[in-house]
């Protein structure tokens, strides 16, 4: 394996190749204002939460900000709208482990004057017992949220507050019995207006379960109070066999570009990578006669005609999350998984990152961590530990699951299947160590050294193939990591990240 640079989507030459925002961005909820998109998506248990992208062109995407500074608890499915000239996110909170503010699945409003910030505070909308929110104006110029089910209420004018109750609007469209997939679950409404009509994009089939699982399907009507037309062509996008090359394709956002193109903006899991997360996929919309949104790409693997083809936009990679610490790079490098309410205030930047200990293990340290977004790559981080501290360097998808070494001075604690295993790894006692590991198409390897030694290879690798949402009922993904447990304070230097490219290949 040889270390390689992260190509762009955008290819150069007129086309690009999903994924479009590469690494586990689930959910995306994608808002045109002008010539430019922003694009959001779910944080689940991230802080900061709800980080927000930009384009030009909805295929080179750049890192703006996070709208939510504290989540309150576990951040599902947003939508991203503007109304008269001001930006609202409406955001599903649902209880969690880690917070007790939430009783029950809520949806709640942030807004600013622009989609760059700053976000105001959340305020709760009084809408319960609901996610994946959907916004839209009606005919009759009032405000509706719709929410999974299909249920609908209508809004105040400024759009904070529900004024009616939840009242179910809209059957679904049902796949024959014989589909496989995960369970009916109708979700994910997203609304738009083209014309006389009002079209209602939602999703069934599960998000997660079986590759076939996941998609999308429309419906219309000449008013927001219906009654929904479902569209002949319905489902209009589906993995249709674990062979192609995204599976549990759904939850989309459909939206115009200034030209007057037409695109869809979905997630998938890349085949035979779940690990790494529903990561954001793009294709072109055409429409028929009669008036119906049709999914226009034979295969979202393959390289596609760019919506702004010509426009001389430089090609832009999501770059790799290295980072030497001079400053925080919240949301766009790193976020607290499982956060208290002031988590930032352990970490100090400047001379590293000084990260103050918290919890007993990787489980219950809220661990700092990032995105994957390559088959293979290699992470690498120096680290010091002062005053009882545990730091270390995993790959973790959750508090459950996680796989990598530890350091406190003395001991090399290693950690598989989310414990302390019971292998005794040798290391020179000390309090600065270095350490890598390099998840190879889900084969892990480990390696530490003293600073300025050769590097010793852990006598035990990892398998991480099923560290990932079907197995583990959690909808997240396996991220590098860093953590520090115990008492004192860790401090990391240099963390490096690198994808890998078969010998040959670039």
């Amino acid at each position: 394996m040889t270390s390689a640079t992260r190509s762009a989507p955008d290819r150069g030459d007129g086309t690009f190749l999903n994924p479009v925002l590469p690494g586990d961005r689930p959910d995306p909820a994608v808002l045109r204002v002008g010539e430019n998109y922003y694009l959001t998506y779910s944080s689940f248990d991230a802080s900061p939460g709800l980080t927000i992208w930009r384009s030009p062109d909805l295929v080179n995407w750049t890192f703006v900000t996070s709208a939510l500074e504290k989540p309150l608890t576990t951040v599902f499915a947003p939508d991203f709208i503007e109304h008269d000239g001001r930006f609202y996110l409406y955001i599903p909170f649902i209880p969690s482990a880690w917070s007790d503010r939430i009783p029950e699945p809520q949806i709640w409003v942030t807004h600013a004057d622009s989609p760059e910030g700053p976000w105001s505070e959340p305020t709760f909308t009084g809408v319960s017992g609901a996610i994946d929110p959907g916004h839209i104006v009606g005919e009759d110029r009032e405000r509706y949220l719709f929410v999974n089910g299909i249920r609908r209420c209508r809004l105040s004018a400024d759009g904070l507050t529900a004024v009616t109750p939840l009242e179910h609007v809209y059957d679904g469209w049902r796949y024959p019995d014989e589909w496989i997939t995960e369970a009916y679950a109708l979700e994910g409404p997203k609304l738009f207006r083209r014309g006389d009509w009002f079209y209602l994009v939602s999703a069934v089939g599960g998000t997660g379960g079986p590759a076939t699982g996941h998609m999308v399907i429309v419906a219309r009507s000449r008013s927001v109070h219906g009654p929904w037309e479902n569209a002949p062509g319905n489902p209009i996008a589906r993995t249709w066999s674990a062979d192609e090359s995204w599976w549990s394709r759904g939850h989309a956002t459909i939206l115009d570009a200034p030209d007057g193109s037409w695109w869809m903006v979905s997630h998938g899991y890349a085949n035979g990578y779940r690990t790494l997360g529903r990561q954001t996929l793009l294709e072109p919309i055409e429409w028929t006669e009669d008036g119906w949104p049709v999914a226009a790409a034979s295969d979202v693997g393959a390289p596609l005609a760019t919506p702004a083809a010509g426009s001389g936009a430089v090609p832009v990679a999501v770059p790799a999350p290295s980072d030497d610490f001079a400053a925080p790079a919240w949301g766009e490098r790193w976020v607290f998984d499982n956060p208290g309410p002031d988590e930032q205030g352990r970490a100090r930047f400047g001379d590293g990152l000084v990260l103050v200990a918290k919890g007993s293990s990787p489980s219950d340290s809220s661990p700092l961590t990032t995105w994957a977004m390559d088959d293979a790559y290699e992470v690498e981080v120096t680290l010091e530990v002062r005053g009882g501290a545990t730091g270390g360097l995993l790959l973790y998808f959750n508090d459950r699951m996680f796989f990598g070494m530890g350091w406190d001075g003395e001991a090399l604690p290693s950690y598989a299947g989310g414990i302390r295993t019971h292998w005794r790894e040798p290391a020179e006692p000390g309090t600065t160590i270095e350490l890598r590991l390099r998840n190879d198409h889900h084969i892990v390897t480990g390696w530490h050294r003293r600073p300025g030694e050769d590097w010793t290879r852990h006598g035990v690798r990892y398998d991480t193939s099923g560290a990932h949402s079907a197995t583990m009922n959690d909808l997240k993904s396996l991220r590098p990591a860093l953590f520090a447990a115990g008492d004192g304070e860790v401090v990391f230097r240099e963390f490096r990240y690198r994808p890998l490219a078969e010998e040959g290949d670039r």
